[in-house]
């Protein structure tokens, strides 16, 4: 059996040692645990077995100690990247979705990503691009870079082929990295997108989607208005998504009292041809409106804090990295060693490092 190059095998089949299996219990709550032989998965009210796992078929329904009955299936990418080691706050599949169809991230395109965060967003575009794809992320920050190829790894088994990960400054690196005009789609990630423009237009082919999220409206107008100044983009588009879920038993079907609501703004536009420029489009608010005492905020340096992200520690960034690696590096099969038919055949052990979801 031929090595695996995107991790397929870990998605089907028998529950095997090192799986990840999500336990959802009569009153829905989560549990992700790993399987190792001879370990328990307790609750305050008794436990179950992982060798009552190791073997059964995704989508099985074993008992507790207590009586009570988990339903075991391995986690979603969705449910996976809510779950994984972070060190940075990632794009919910809300948008992660939404970036991949409104971007047209396609098999086999080469796509650039900047910045890679925890690797979220990275998984949804790997998975579009394919292995005959190309993804090029760029980050700031070698400890995020380190947390998202480790959090890759455990999900698709091994290093993703498609893959390669820049740790830099966008405007700095891009032009050594790619030649002009051969990159399809452009997936920015960022607090200051606009600085990027002209380096994102240099490596776009003609017709090339660019994305950006972004997380207030004081960017979102930035960027929109930088791309307008420039005249070699088509009108940009921008939108957010609120996702509400339903309850539904019996008659009472109603709206969930709570919603995914505002995460961030999406805004897409298109690279034009070399020398052309987009049809004039009437538009408000008139010329001055702001005032000639306006002062664009972007005159000095934007900060994580100046857009209300929490910072994060250096000590908890250090502790993810090593929780992220050790959960890949356990998922890795040995050199030479292909997964095995029989789930009873164990490649390896790992310790159980993942924490009740």
């Amino acid at each position: 059996m031929p090595t695996p190059t995107s991790g397929a095998d870990l998605r089907r089949g028998p529950f095997r040692v090192g799986d990840r299996v999500q336990l959802t219990d009569p009153k829905g709550r989560l549990h992700t645990v790993t399987l190792e032989p001879g370990k328990t998965f307790h609750t305050h009210r008794g436990h179950l077995q992982h060798d009552d796992l190791i073997g059964a078929p995704d989508g099985t329904v074993v008992q507790h100690t207590s009586g009570v009955e988990y339903l075991a299936l391995r986690p979603l990418l969705s449910d996976y990247v809510l779950s994984m080691p972070r060190g940075a706050q990632v794009i919910y599949p809300k948008d992660a979705g939404q970036i991949v169809t409104y971007a047209d991230i396609f098999p086999g395109a080469t796509v650039v990503e900047a910045g890679v965060g925890s690797g979220a967003l990275s998984l949804s575009l790997l998975r579009a691009v394919g292995d005959q794809g190309r993804l090029y992320s760029f980050e700031r920050r070698e400890d995020f870079a380190q947390i998202a190829q480790a959090n890759a790894r455990a999900f698709f088994g091994q290093d993703h082929p498609a893959w390669t990960v820049t740790v830099g400054d966008l405007v700095d690196v891009l032009p050594q990295t790619l030649a002009p005009g051969t990159v399809d789609r452009v997936v920015l990630d960022m607090l200051a997108p606009w600085e990027c423009l002209d380096v994102v237009y240099d490596v776009l082919a003609p017709g090339g989607v660019l994305i950006c999220y972004v997380a207030t409206a004081t960017q979102l107008s930035r960027v929109a208005e930088t791309a307008r100044t420039q005249s070699r983009w088509t009108e940009p588009r921008a939108w957010e998504s609120l996702v509400r879920d339903w309850h539904l038993e019996g008659l009472s079907v109603r709206p969930e009292h709570r919603m995914h609501g505002h995460t961030g703004f999406l805004i897409t536009m298109r690279r034009l041809a070399d020398g052309v420029a987009p049809p004039q489009v009437a538009r408000r608010p008139a010329k001055g409106a702001y005032g000639e005492d306006y002062v664009p905020h972007d005159e000095g340096e934007w900060s994580a804090e100046d857009l209300g992200e929490r910072p994060v520690s250096d000590k908890r960034l250090r502790r993810t990295v090593r929780d992220a690696e050790a959960t890949a590096e356990a998922r890795r099969p040995a050199p030479g060693v292909a997964p095995p038919d029989d789930p009873d055949e164990q490649q390896h052990v790992i310790p159980s490092t993942l924490e009740t979801q």
